[in-house]
């Protein structure tokens, strides 16, 4: 007599808690190796911008690399030729997952800061490595908000990418893409910087931001599109086109 298949409930069963103990070793892993990761973020109290965010960026992409591959999360770049050489970006970034910082910062062709949330550096430790690649921002600030955005406009001024996740939170949608905030794209037109747009795939799958204490091994990607000018487009146009441009391009290379 043919055995019943295995029903669906029994397998998300299995799933879930094969999840819940990866997560836990993820977790483990994460906390060992943050321990040694610190002691070679320490110059970073020392150094002056831009160095700070070079010699942070080398060591993030160094930790991160082992960190992914060890939790089965291995990362494939695509579209570096598109940074081009003597010219930086602000860089514009889709957001679903947790996963998505320690995944973009790092792998950035070139050293970049990103805008992030300012409750986040009082984490202890952890917290530090989290400024040092960041412009904090509190967003029930207005002081905070006006403040970040200089900074913003300094790190460009120095030569450094600004990196944005213009959805502000995380994609709990289906869709590609939430509607994007202005804040990417006036700083764009302000500076005359190109927008670069970065895709990551994946991350949803890995860390989904509906579940608490999940996580899955998958392979994850990133992907850089060709920058758009700024110049001669109000923000309000510059938002419309790279909107679009990431949304076609998601829906035609998220099943790879």
């Amino acid at each position: 007599m043919q055995q019943p298949a295995t029903t669906p409930t029994k397998e998300n069963m299995l799933i879930n808690l094969f999840a819940r103990l990866w997560a836990s070793w993820a977790l483990v892993l994460f906390i060992g190796s943050l321990i040694i990761a610190i002691l070679f973020y320490l110059p970073c109290f020392l150094l002056k911008e831009p160095y700070k965010a070079r010699w942070h960026r080398h060591v993030s992409r160094v930790w991160m690399f082992i960190y992914l591959n060890l939790i089965g999360c291995p990362l494939r770049i695509r579209g570096k030729e598109h940074f081009k050489k003597g010219q930086n970006y602000v860089i514009v970034c889709n957001h679903n997952s947790l996963m998505d910082v320690p995944v973009s910062t790092p792998f950035m062709p070139r050293a970049n800061k990103t805008i992030a949330k300012k409750s986040f550096a009082k984490i202890p430790i952890f917290g530090w490595i989290y400024q040092f690649g960041s412009v904090l921002v509190d967003r029930k600030n207005d002081a905070s908000r006006r403040k970040s955005i200089e900074d913003m406009k300094n790190i460009l001024a120095i030569g450094l990418d600004m990196l944005i996740y213009p959805e502000g939170t995380r994609n709990r949608t289906g869709d590609p893409l939430k509607s994007f905030y202005d804040g990417a794209f006036r700083l764009a037109t302000d500076t005359g910087k190109p927008i670069l747009p970065a895709i990551l795939f994946h991350t949803k799958k890995v860390l989904p931001p509906n579940k608490f204490f999940y996580l899955l091994p998958h392979r994850l990607e990133m992907h850089f599109l060709p920058a758009v000018t700024s110049v001669d487009l109000s923000s309000d146009e510059l938002k419309e086109q790279i909107f679009r441009m990431m949304w076609d391009y998601y829906l035609a290379n998220d099943h790879q």
